[in-house]
């Protein structure tokens, strides 16, 4: 289940947020302490967060560029300020998307689903973060999570890992595994 961070100082939006995105599924969660975002962040590890730009202490611009320096973790702008500026500025500084308020909760919906796809689905050989169900494979850094579990994997085992999620529900033959690893098709020819 994807957990959602809802980063809104207006507790009725924050609210309507929460509930759809429960009725979809995700596990969503409001920030209470404004003044702590960063640690709210690190506490709950979303896969994702939506981010007003208005809010008290320090403004979204400021919140997404401290939580860019600890996670790539996809970031969509909620906000009631419209202007170009204020969009290129939430894009250019580390934000994935930007919707206007008043928005349909539908759309919100969309654009969610649509960036977790793009941040942990794609079975992209470029891609650099892969999911299979809770499974969270980190190829970049080689690390795998699973709930509360966090293991740092080999080389080898990153490079298999990453086979058989891009391959989920499929067999992969053995063939297929020993040109993965060793990415020599005349060494598989050879030896097997």
């Amino acid at each position: 289940m994807y957990k959602v961070l809802i980063i809104e100082d207006d507790a009725t939006i924050a609210d309507i947020l929460r509930d759809k995105l429960k009725k979809w599924g995700y596990d969503a969660s409001i920030v209470e302490d404004f003044s702590d975002i960063l640690g709210c962040f690190t506490k709950l590890e979303p896969h994702i967060v939506l981010m007003d730009i208005n809010l008290p202490y320090y403004d979204g611009f400021y919140w997404c560029s401290q939580i860019r320096k600890l996670s790539k973790v996809p970031i969509v702008f909620i906000s009631s300020r419209g202007t170009d500026s204020d969009k290129i500025r939430a894009i250019t500084q580390g934000g994935d998307d930007y919707v206007e308020k008043p928005f349909s909760l539908d759309l919100i919906i969309a654009k969610v689903q649509a960036t977790l796809r793009r941040a942990y689905s794609y079975n992209d050989e470029a891609l650099n973060v892969l999911q299979h169900r809770d499974l969270i494979l980190n190829i970049e850094d080689s690390r795998a999570f699973s709930g509360d579990q966090d293991v740092t994997l080999t080389p080898n085992e990153q490079k298999i890992l990453a086979m058989l999620i891009r391959h989920a529900g499929k067999n992969v033959s053995r063939t297929r595994l020993i040109r993965t690893l060793w990415e020599d098709e005349s060494f598989v020819d050879d030896n097997t």
